[in-house]
C-alpha cells in the first residue's frame, strides 16, 4: 500500500472531518516502530539491561546477527521487547538498515501548534492530502523522517509537518522511593516488601538517584523468613526484620562476582554466632568455638553462594536477632531475604558504596513511615 504523509495547510482548510483525540505517544511505542527499519546486533553477545545504562541489572543477552524489536531510542540506548518485556540495549552494538527512519524519543507528547495541519500522503507538501488535524490535539507519533513526523491517522498511516507540532517530555511515573523522607544521602535503594506481616513471598525493587532523580533499576521476587515480617524479631522465630538499613559486607563461597562491596571467601571453618549469651553474639567468626560460644550458624552452605550482610542489630542486643543476610533461595529463610542467584549477583554489581545503599523491609501499608 502507498505510504500516506501528511503537511502543513498553506491556503485553505480542507472541509474532510477529522476524528479527533488520538491515541497518545506511550501507548504505540510498545510496539515495533517503522517497520521498514531492521535492527540487527553487531556483537557476539549484547547484554540486555534493565534500564538505558551499565548501572542497570542484566536481565539477559542476545547475539550476533539477532534481530530486535525495537521500541524507542533513549539516549545511546534502544528499548526493546524482550521475551515479552521491556529491556534496553547499547545502540553501539546495533545496527539499523532500511528507510533510515529514526526512532522518537521515549516518553514524549506531541501537540499540533498550528490551527489547522494537513495530513499528507507523503513526507513533504507536493503530496496530497488526506485529512487534518487542530491545534492542541495530541498526535500517535511512529517515527520521523527528515522534518515530518510518521503518524497513525484513522488507522492508516500519515505524515505531518514537525514545524507545527510541539514534542514534550512527558513526566516521569512517581516511584515509591520519590516519597520516602528518611534516605538522607542513601542513592541507592534495595526495597523490599510484601502485602502484610504473614506472607514469606515478596518484591525485590532497587532503585538508583541519577542527576537528582530516582529511577527504578530492579525488580524481582523474593522470599522472607518461614513466618514473614517481625513485629518486633527475636532470635530464632523464622520472621524477617522491617526498617531501613545500612548494608555491610559482601560474602560467597566463590571468587568476588564482580561487586564493588568489600568482599569476604566463605570457608569450611567461618560460622556466624547465634548464642545471645556469648560475648560474640551477632559477628562473623571462625571454628573451632573453644567455649567462646555454643552456637552459630555454618556459613558454608548453598544458600550464601553469594550474599551480603544486612546490618541489622548492629549494638548486638542479645536475643534480639543474628545473622540477617540478603542471599540466595526460592523457598522461605529463618529470618533472611533471599531472591535467585542471578538476582543476587547482579544486584551485588549494581551496589556501590560510594552511593551509600540501603535497603528497606517493610509491608505495602507501612511504607509511609519512610
Amino acid at each position: 500500500m502507498k505510504k500516506l504523509m501528511v503537511g502543513m495547510a498553506l491556503t485553505a482548510t480542507l472541509a474532510t472531518a477529522v476524528t479527533p483525540g488520538f491515541g497518545s505517544i506511550g501507548g504505540n511505542q510498545e510496539k515495533a516502530y517503522a517497520a521498514t527499519v531492521t535492527y540487527k546486533v553487531t556483537a557476539s553477545k549484547l547484554n540486555v539491561r534493565s534500564g538505558a545504562g551499565t548501572t542497570y541489572g542484566i536481565i539477559g543477552s542476545v547475539v550476533k546477527g539477532q534481530t530486535l524489536s525495537v521500541v524507542s531510542k533513549s539516549g545511546s540506548w534502544y528499548k526493546i521487547n524482550y521475551n515479552g518485556r521491556t529491556g534496553y540495549v547499547s545502540s553501539d552494538y546495533v545496527q539499523a538498515s532500511g528507510t533510515g527512519t529514526t526512532p522518537p524519543a521515549e516518553s514524549t507528547t506531541y501537540t499540533v501548534t498550528a490551527s489547522t495541519l494537513n495530513v499528507r500522503s507523503g513526507a513533504g507538501t507536493s503530496y496530497a492530502s488526506i485529512g487534518s488535524v487542530t491545534k492542541g490535539q495530541k498526535l500517535s507519533v511512529v517515527s520521523k523522517s527528515g522534518s515530518w513526523y510518521k503518524i497513525n491517522y484513522n488507522g492508516r498511516t500519515g505524515y505531518v509537518s514537525s514545524d507545527y507540532v510541539q514534542a514534550s517530555a512527558t513526566a516521569s511515573p512517581k516511584l515509591v522511593v520519590d516519597s520516602f523522607k528518611t534516605l538522607g544521602n542513601a542513592q541507592q535503594v534495595i526495597l523490599v516488601t510484601a502485602d502484610n506481616y504473614d506472607t514469606k513471598s515478596a518484591k525485590i525493587q532497587t532503585f538508583e538517584k541519577v542527576d537528582g532523580k530516582w529511577k527504578q533499576v530492579l525488580t524481582a521476587n523474593g522470599v522472607l523468613g518461614q513466618k514473614g515480617f517481625a513485629l518486633s524479631k527475636k532470635e530464632g522465630d523464622m520472621e524477617s526484620p522491617t526498617g531501613k538499613y545500612t548494608i555491610g559486607t559482601a560474602f560467597g563461597r566463590y571468587e568476588n562476582p564482580g561487586t564493588k562491596l568489600p568482599y569476604r571467601k566463605i570457608t569450611a571453618n567461618d560460622v556466624w554466632v547465634d548464642d545471645s549469651k556469648s560475648s560474640l553474639y551477632n559477628t562473623w567468626q571462625q571454628k573451632p568455638a573453644n567455649g567462646r560460644w555454643t552456637s552459630a550458624e555454618n556459613m558454608d552452605i548453598p544458600a550464601y553462594d553469594y550474599g551480603f550482610v544486612i546490618n541489622y542489630n548492629e549494638s548486638r542486643t542479645p536475643g534480639n536477632g543474628s545473622a540477617i543476610f540478603f542471599h540466595v533461595g526460592t523457598n522461605y529463610t529463618a529470618g533472611c531475604t533471599a531472591t535467585s542467584k542471578e538476582q543476587v549477583v547482579s544486584i551485588l554489581k549494581w551496589l556501590n558504596p560510594e552511593k551509600n545503599p540501603v535497603i528497606i523491609q517493610s509491608p505495602v501499608s507501612e511504607l509511609d513511615k519512610y
